[in-house]
């Protein structure tokens, strides 16, 4: 019963924000995700969900892990024969999942015929004491909040049974490695869909700026020489305040630079300071993932904000910089711990830890073209090499699942 009733309130909160059409889609996606044919293999993912982080810790890691000689299948948790999958796989792995009585008879088999279980996160969800961070957690309705009270899968993770865990940076091994458990840092990676998006837009970038060099273009099309469009692809609703610390910046760009364009996709409140300058703000909602790609590209500059000292936000992965990399768009990120150990700052992006280094790393890339032509290929040489499916290297990772395998 408490799984129906969050349930309904997540597909009430999904329709309310994008739409009744829209909206509709996604929860009938998620209601038919139940059904999906489930195979016999190596390795079974199972998610709470069918959104972008399902998307990235599921599908695109069975993407990666079968390039590499896996056989993987992936369902949902509400799957009505979920225990029964017991018998098919030697490797079961929990990604953001409700410990709800199917999840833990699935467990509880997996547990008497001694097969390896691994807990996945890419956030802090799984501990409670962490939500007072999470911005979008207070908008969210009583019964959403369910889904958080004991943490996402806190209870598998505290399992002394499970002894692996994976996730997507540095920081959250940490915190992880805090409940004993040996950790495998898989990064979240772009899948060969997404390679074949990405270069047809770079194909069509470069027909076009060949045959018209010199004539401005609109944004449906190609980039406009003239106006500068800095793009932020917020994504989810938990990102309001990380929008909020790069307001002030901004604000000096957008009065400094009339040319300047602000291009912002996905839920995102802009009632504030840069009110003023609505006519040169664009505002757009959620798209298919080709469009996503796609408006990536038109924009010249890309953001990454986040809240400093916010430990949900330090969780977060370097996505946001590759998803732009991969089509040559520079993009200037937040000094934080993950984006550090990624990013040459000047190279391949720009880090910027306050107010003063927001403005001064956006200036240097809104007057100098060539600098944002060099950052975006540098951004992108290093997206292809660390963070695609077609060359992945997790070498360690891969050897350990062939061992359990293998046994």
């Amino acid at each position: 019963m408490k799984t129906l009733l969050i349930k309904i309130g997540k597909a009430f909160t999904t329709m309310r924000r994008e739409g009744v059409i829209k909206g509709g889609k996604r929860v009938f996606s998620a209601f038919f995700a139940m059904f999906r044919f489930v195979g016999r293999g190596d390795i079974l993912f199972i998610t709470g969900g069918v959104g972008d982080s399902a998307l990235y810790r599921c599908h695109h890691t069975a993407e990666e892990l079968e390039i590499h000689g896996f056989k993987c299948s992936i369902t949902v948790q509400d799957n009505p024969f979920l225990p029964s999958y017991a018998n098919k796989f030697n490797i079961f792995i929990f990604h953001r999942v409700l410990f709800t009585p199917s999840v833990a008879k699935l467990i509880k088999r997996a547990k008497q015929q001694k097969k390896e279980i691994i807990f996945e996160t890419d956030d802090l969800v799984f501990d409670p004491k962490y939500l007072t961070h999470m911005d979008y957690f207070n908008q969210m309705n009583m019964f959403e909040k369910m889904l958080y009270e004991n943490g996402v899968g806190g209870e598998i993770l505290r399992d002394p049974y499970v002894k692996v865990c994976t996730t997507t940076t540095s920081y959250l091994a940490d915190k992880l490695k805090e409940y004993d458990k040996k950790v495998f840092v898989s990064k979240n990676k772009l899948s060969n869909r997404d390679m074949e998006i990405a270069n047809v837009i770079l194909s069509e970038r470069k027909r076009v700026e060949e045959s018209n060099k010199n004539k401005i273009r609109s944004l449906d099309n190609a980039r406009d020489d003239k106006i500068i469009k800095i793009g932020y692809f917020s994504g989810t609703l938990s990102h309001n305040k990380d929008f909020a610390t790069i307001i002030n910046a901004l604000t000096r760009i957008m009065e400094k630079y009339p040319q300047v364009e602000l291009f912002l996709a996905g839920p995102l409140d802009i009632e504030n300071k840069l009110n003023k300058f609505k006519n040169r703000i664009k505002q757009f909602p959620r798209v298919s993932r080709d469009k996503y790609f796609e408006n990536i590209s038109q924009v010249d500059i890309n953001l990454a904000p986040l809240e400093i000292n916010n430990p949900f936000c330090e969780a977060k992965s370097e996505l946001k910089w590759f998803e732009a990399g991969i089509v040559g768009v520079p993009t200037v990120v937040v000094k934080n711990r993950t984006f550090s150990e990624v990013i040459k700052d000047g190279v391949d992006g720009f880090l910027a830890g306050d107010t003063e280094e927001w403005v001064g790393k956006l200036e240097k890339l809104i007057l100098d073209e060539n600098l944002r032509r060099e950052i975006g290929q540098k951004a992108r040489e290093k997206s292809l090499q660390n963070y695609t499916n077609k060359n992945s290297h997790n070498e360690g990772y891969y050897n350990y699942l062939r061992q359990i395998i293998d046994k």
